[in-house]
C-alpha cells in the first residue's frame, strides 16, 4: 500500500511542476504522443486524448488541441491515430494541429512550439511524469513560452493506480541517465 500511494504522490507532484497560473482567456493544449504499431490509437494514446480533451477549457475564448507524434513504431503517424480518434470517437469539433514529424519528447515540443506562440496559456498533456519533463524541455528551448505553462488535467486520483508506481522509479531512473 505504502508503494502504491508513493507512486500516486510522485505522480500527483509531477502534475504541479514547472506550471504556473497565466492569464488569458487563449489557450493550446499539447497531447504527446506514444508509440502506436497498429492503424488504430492505442490504449495510451486513446487515455492521452481523453485526458487532452478534458483538460480545454470551456470559458477559454479560444482553445487548440495540438496532437503531436510521428510514425515511431507503425506506418501512421501517432498524431494521426489521435486525431481520428479525438473526432472520431470523442466527437471533437474545435481547433485541431497535427504534429507528425516527431519522434521523441523533445521533437514534440521543438515542434510544437510554432502552434503556441499566440496562446496565453499552455497545458502538456501525457501521464504527469512525462508531462513534467515535456515542461523543463519547453523551458530549456523557449523560456517565454514556459512562462505560459498551466496545469493540464492529467492526473486524477486513482487514475493508473497500479503502475504509478512503476512510472515513477522509471522517470527517476530516466533522470539519472540524463
Amino acid at each position: 500500500m505504502a508503494v502504491t500511494l508513493w507512486g500516486e504522490w510522485e505522480n500527483w507532484r509531477a502534475s504541479r511542476r514547472f506550471v504556473g497560473s497565466a492569464p488569458g482567456t487563449t489557450e493550446a493544449v499539447v497531447v504527446l504522443g506514444y508509440r502506436n504499431a497498429g492503424t488504430r490509437a492505442n490504449a495510451m494514446n486513446r487515455w492521452r486524448v481523453r485526458a487532452g480533451l478534458r483538460s480545454v477549457d470551456p470559458a477559454a475564448s479560444s482553445s487548440r488541441l495540438v496532437l503531436c507524434g510521428g510514425a515511431c513504431a507503425g506506418p501512421t503517424a501517432e498524431a494521426a491515430l489521435m486525431a481520428d480518434y479525438a473526432i472520431g470517437v470523442r466527437g471533437y469539433h474545435g481547433k485541431l494541429v497535427i504534429e507528425a514529424k516527431s519522434r521523441n519528447t523533445w521533437e514534440n515540443i521543438a515542434f510544437a512550439i510554432p502552434h503556441l506562440e499566440d496562446a496565453d496559456r499552455i497545458k502538456i498533456v501525457s501521464l504527469p511524469l512525462h508531462a513534467e519533463r515535456a515542461r523543463r524541455y519547453l523551458a530549456q528551448q523557449r523560456p517565454d513560452l514556459a512562462a505560459r505553462l498551466v496545469r493540464a488535467a492529467d492526473y486524477r486520483f486513482g487514475e493508473w493506480m497500479p503502475l504509478k508506481p512503476l512510472l515513477a522509479l522509471y522517470s527517476r531512473a530516466d533522470w539519472v541517465r540524463r
